[in-house]
């Protein structure tokens, strides 16, 4: 008897800490949660080259962070870097020493001067992540952020993709977050402290024709998100925060030619890379555990839970969503063939 009143109490405390969390989930779109400072810390962005990973690099450098930037292309990497310089020293000029013409500059604005770092590394290859690792943790210190972007897509329908692509997809998609998260978890646990981020896609809440490798990869990205969210939640690691970044389509062209429904797409366009950034941030630096842009993302997931196959079909093709994918792949394979063409004169 006393054992079930003691059940039963549990349950009680339990289901007023789930209405709590309600509560402070809505509080939450009501009144704006104070963002968090990053000046300072140590922020590694894997594909920082272009796309997203080059706007994060841009606004963590506005914000006074560290940036460590990893990318498999040296050229596009070092220009992200220059991007950031360029931010820096527009902070140095705005800072009020600056202005007075004293000596200090970012350091009125700043602890101390941030910097920014580059290396080359290819995440597709573990070994190449963990040696990358070891020579920042050498060369610039413990890592406080982690912003696992990176990302690739084939481009193929399935049975026409080869073998090497799909794997190359699974293994930069999900497996690299294993590997940098492996790299740099143990320091973060060791200080209760630190934030890990993972860049993922709605296409890894729900699916869509053609892009199988891809929808995969980051149904695998999120799955072990939130499995090490639990983990780490487990331990008692109140310091470490976790962030799920699942944004629509966005308009940084490795979907180029992506279309819906013409009717459709005007309420529902592919995202602007610099909103979707800018949406992620303000998650990111409020721990905020999940962001989907645009919002309707939540409801098409919710839906997908408890909707019938048939159903979400149905929807799919209505909204033009079934074959999305299909122009992207016919000018990824016309533009396959033409270089092929090109390589045979």
């Amino acid at each position: 008897m006393m054992n079930t009143m003691v059940i039963f109490a549990e349950f009680f405390v339990v289901i007023l800490k789930v209405l709590w969390a309600f509560v402070t989930a809505g509080a939450k779109w009501v009144v704006r949660p104070k963002e968090k400072s990053v000046a300072g810390q140590v922020c590694v962005i894997t594909g920082a080259g272009s796309g997203l990973g080059r706007l994060f690099a841009k606004e963590f450098a506005r914000r006074g962070a560290v940036l460590v930037l990893w990318d498999i292309n040296s050229k596009s990497n070092e220009e992200t870097a220059e991007l950031v310089r360029e931010i820096y020293r527009e902070l140095d000029s705005e800072s009020p020493m600056a202005k007075e013409g004293a000596i200090g500059g970012l350091e009125e604005v700043f602890p101390f001067k941030p910097q920014v770092y580059t290396y080359v590394c290819d995440v597709g290859k573990r070994e190449s992540v963990y040696s990358t690792a070891e020579k920042v943790r050498r060369e610039v210190g413990n890592v406080d952020m982690l912003i696992n972007n990176a990302g690739v897509v084939s481009g193929h329908h399935l049975l026409e993709c080869p073998d090497e692509l799909i794997e190359r997809t699974m293994v930069v998609n999900c497996h690299a977050h294993f590997w940098t998260t492996k790299a740099f978890l143990p320091k973060m646990l060791e200080l209760n402290h630190g934030h890990i981020v993972t860049v993922a896609s709605s296409l890894g809440l729900f699916s869509t024709a053609g892009v199988e490798d891809y929808c995969a990869s980051k149904f695998g990205a999120i799955g072990f998100h939130e499995s090490l969210s639990h983990e780490i939640k487990a331990s008692d690691k109140d310091g470490i925060k976790m962030t799920l970044v699942c944004p629509y389509l966005v308009d940084t062209g490795m979907f180029k030619g992506c279309r819906i429904r013409k009717e459709i797409e005007p309420f529902l366009p592919p995202l602007k890379p610099e909103f979707c950034v800018t949406q992620s941030m303000r998650a990111i630096l409020t721990d905020q555990a999940m962001i989907c842009t645009p919002r309707i993302v939540y409801m098409v997931n919710f839906m997908k839970s408890f909707l019938p196959f048939e159903a979400i079909v149905c929807m799919y093709r209505f909204l033009g969503a079934d074959k999305c994918m299909y122009p992207f792949l016919a000018q990824r394979k016309e533009l396959m063939n033409n270089n092929e063409a090109k390589g045979d004169i």
